[in-house]
């Protein structure tokens, strides 16, 4: 699954750190998030998606192969 929440959180001049505290996980969960290694548990989609006021669908894009 790809995502844009590395443009979304550099739009907000926010670290990693920053997004991690935010959102009540390691920096390291953001890290493995943005880069693909990890795909978020609907419930941090959630929390993720209400953060950024934006619907889960435009934060996370399928990639159908």
């Amino acid at each position: 699954m790809d995502n844009r929440l590395k443009v979304l959180r550099a739009e907000r001049k926010w670290s990693q750190n920053d997004l991690a505290i935010h959102l009540d996980i390691s920096r390291q969960s953001v890290n493995a998030i943005e880069t693909g290694k990890y795909d978020p548990s609907l419930p941090l989609a959630f929390k993720i998606a209400r953060l950024f006021e934006m619907p889960i669908e435009e934060i996370f894009i399928d990639k159908i192969d």
